[in-house]
């Protein structure tokens, strides 16, 4: 059992997201490669240099998690390999299921997509897309005609398109859909490795005192990896979700939205003194956070505004009390501020029928005759 290093520099901070090189031996590889496969249905994509130990760290997971392991070798494959054999059935095409595809009844499995990059043919590469692609909501994951069982996993496993490799270069669209996990070669990991393995003495002692030479990694790996919507819905997943060790959360999230919105976001997360408050705080519990709103600075207002409006939109019925909350929040609001939020609140029916309730003049009427007279 190889291990493996977690690689990503991280800008020097002193809030504990900057410094040093994160290390992640196979252990931890592993539990963030358990974490997702067994808690989402997104699909992890393990980058590293050859020999590092990228296969092993997935099927020693597989295997702790009681799933079954198959193998795709992109690199060996067509496209018929991939999407089956056509066939007819009167006047209706149809395409074989192929021998590697688990059914719906077999035993949970994670299907490994080896060498993505290495598909030699541009078809082959459009084919496997489909598939590593997470399904959308309702759906299950497909590839052509064939659909997998949501009781089946997606990982992918690459080699870096820097150079030392005759590897395709990836879609930055399918970048996108996977979390990637930069790996590299540890030379501690492997002593452990290599004594529990019991490889030969003069080996170990060579490395213990020329560790440089254990591995020749070539260029450092950049991947383009930045945030997007559907990086951050992703980010939401793993959130909600997962649970991984605190020195390693913050990786996790760079291999999806990047290493700088990443580091913002865990500083921002560990920020909560200066927080917005959310739309929920707002309306189920404004007496508690009633004076902490008043007092929070325009741009930090701006945030919970925008909460506030988005919640709204997609749940525009409030119960009474709710109500009576919304209300004294925009009581609190600095006078621009207040008069943009009323004009978005009052385009959403529900809420505008709330807010020209009579008992509401004292707040809303001021801000309803300002909207007016910039209409006309």
């Amino acid at each position: 059992m190889k291990c493996v290093r977690y690689l990503l520099a991280r800008s020097a901070g002193p809030d504990g997201y900057g410094g040093a090189e994160s290390d992640m031996n196979v252990e931890q590889m592993k539990s963030v490669i358990k974490e997702i496969v067994a808690k989402t249905d997104l699909t992890p994509c393990v980058v590293g240099h050859r020999g590092v130990g990228k296969t092993a760290g997935i099927i020693q997971a597989c295997r702790e998690l009681g799933r079954s392991y198959v193998s795709l070798r992109l690199g060996q494959m067509e496209v018929g390999d991939l999407v089956g054999i056509p066939f007819r059935d009167g006047d209706i095409m149809h395409w074989s299921r192929p021998s590697w595809l688990p059914g719906d009844d077999a035993p949970p499995t994670v299907i490994h997509c080896d060498e993505l990059n290495r598909a030699q043919q541009e078809d082959t590469l459009q084919a496997i897309f489909q598939f590593v692609e997470p399904p959308a909501e309702g759906m299950l994951r497909s590839l052509h005609t064939h659909h997998l069982s949501r009781r089946h996993k997606v990982v992918v496993s690459i080699n870096p398109p820097d150079g030392s490799y005759q590897v395709a270069t990836l879609d930055r669209a399918l970048i996108d859909r996977m979390v990637m996990l930069s790996v590299e070669t540890d030379y501690h990991c492997w002593a452990r490795y290599a004594a529990d393995r019991e490889l030969a003495g003069d080996v170990r002692q060579f490395l213990a005192a020329n560790s440089g030479m254990l591995a020749k990694q070539g260029m450092p790996m950049e991947l383009q990896v930045e945030p997007s919507e559907r990086g951050w819905e992703m980010v939401s997943i793993l959130q909600k979700s997962c649970r991984f060790p605190a020195d390693l959360e913050m990786e996790v999230y760079a291999g999806i939205v990047g290493k700088e919105a990443a580091i913002m976001f865990m500083r921002w997360l560990s920020d909560r003194k200066g927080r917005p408050l959310t739309a929920l705080q707002v309306l189920n519990d404004w007496p508690r956070v009633a004076e902490r709103a008043t007092a929070q600075r325009d741009d930090v207002q701006a945030a919970t505004i925008n909460d506030l409006s988005a919640t709204l939109q997609a749940s525009p019925l409030l119960a009474g009390e709710q109500e009576e909350h919304l209300v004294a929040y925009i009581s609190v609001l600095p006078r621009d501020l207040c008069f943009g939020f009323v004009k978005t609140l009052l385009k959403i029916p529900e809420v505008a029928l709330a807010l020209v309730n009579d008992r509401h003049d004292s707040v809303i009427f001021d801000a309803i005759k300002a909207i007016t007279r910039e209409a006309h």
